[in-house]
């Protein structure tokens, strides 16, 4: 049974690329009983049980690496995800209070005017703004009918009535994080869960419920789990390059709360369905899956009844891009859950399709042997 209530601080927890302090101590308050780092970039990584790879010697930022000399030979399985959410950098800071901003992670522009966000200075105190919009009574024919917009034109306002405001009383200063203020729902009449940063704090939240659900059986298992949690993936999917580096995986399940498609397309097309279940994608501009991998994943899903469904994507990417290009390649598999609106401050998702997720990731797991491994690792061709 999954626990929202870690969801809900995972959701609020304020984390932009660059600023995921929040969402790493939220991980770790439930991860105990794990092993647990972090590293200068805010990584994390876990593991049921302490190697050197999580434990390390308490050194400034001493990350060991996979000890491929140690007792324990067992193929290294990592749960990945990425921390970070979509948000803003204060750019600069206007004469009449208001701040100009540019953008960490693709928002579509059309999203933002109008919104509340959080502005939160570097000594940790947050404000409340809003981004602008310009009323109807003061706009120009012209521009009533001109819709495009540029990062430029939009602005957050705090309140203030100066530049020396913003700087003295509010403490504000170029260089601040922000990010959309939304506050995380979960409607237990349908099943619904709202909030925001879906994208990626749901990857975390089944990264910890899979490693909780495999706590007691650790040693039983046919492969070693190691939870990865990304810096940066909004950015360019940075974090993953350190993490896979680091943990230098034999496999790996990618977590991805991914675009729902289900408002957009009809049934038949539409390949992100909210309560559809878990989402195995096959395709997308960062990477070719492994069909080795997905077919193991359906016969898991077929044999357990785990809903699933099918995603080829025509454009996105995930840091299974970049794990997947780790040391003698990697073989990925990407389980997502369909969350609407994602990049945008208000998202939806189903617990259905959570628990969907969590429970393919656990029984995937469970299921690897040396004989469905060799053929994810292509050691059946020739």
């Amino acid at each position: 049974m999954i626990d929202l209530k870690i969801l809900e601080e995972l959701s609020n927890a304020f984390g932009p690329s660059g600023f995921e302090e929040g969402v790493v101590r939220v991980i770790k308050k439930y991860c105990s009983g794990m092993a647990f780092r972090n590293d200068a970039m805010h990584n994390v990584y876990t593991e049921l049980k302490p190697t050197a790879l999580t434990t390390g010697t308490g050194g400034n930022n001493e990350i060991h690496e996979k000890p491929s000399f140690s007792s324990d030979r067992r193929p290294v399985l990592m749960l990945a995800a990425h921390l970070d959410e979509c948000g803003f950098m204060i750019q600069s800071i206007m004469e009449n209070g208001l701040m100009s901003i540019v953008t960490l992670g693709g928002f579509h522009l059309t999203s933002l005017p109008a919104h509340s966000v959080i502005v939160r200075t570097a000594e940790g105190k947050m404000h409340r703004g809003i981004t602008t919009s310009k009323p109807v009574y003061f706009l120009t024919p012209e521009q009533k009918a001109d819709n495009s917009l540029r990062i430029e034109d939009i602005l957050i306002d705090v309140g203030a009535c100066s530049r020396e405001e913003v700087l003295a009383v509010y403490g504000i200063r170029p260089g601040d994080p922000v990010v959309p203020d939304v506050a995380y729902e979960y409607h237990e009449e349908n099943g619904i869960c709202f909030g925001k940063a879906f994208d990626n704090r749901l990857g975390c939240f089944c990264i910890i419920e899979t490693m909780k659900a495999l706590m007691e059986e650790e040693d039983r298992l046919a492969a070693r789990v190691v939870g990865a949690f990304a810096a940066q993936e909004e950015v360019g999917t940075r974090g993953a390059v350190v993490t896979a580096q680091q943990v230098r995986p034999d496999l790996a399940i990618v977590f991805e709360g991914s675009p729902a498609d289900d408002p957009y397309f009809q049934a038949g097309i539409a390949q992100g369905v909210m309560r559809g279940g878990v989402q195995i994608r096959h395709l997308d501009n960062s990477y070719v899956s492994n069909p080795a991998f997905i077919r193991y994943a359906h016969e898991i899903g077929e044999k357990l009844g785990i809903p699933c469904q099918d995603a080829v994507r025509r454009g996105g990417s995930t840091n299974a891009g970049k794990i997947s290009l780790t040391g003698q390649a990697v073989p990925v598999l990407v389980l997502g859950i369909p969350s609407r609106y994602v990049h945008s401050h208000y998202n939806f998702c189903a617990k259905s399709d959570i628990e969907a997720a969590v429970s393919m990731a656990v029984e995937v797991i469970r299921g690897l042997n040396v004989e469905n491994m060799k053929r994810i690792f292509r050691q059946d061709v020739i």
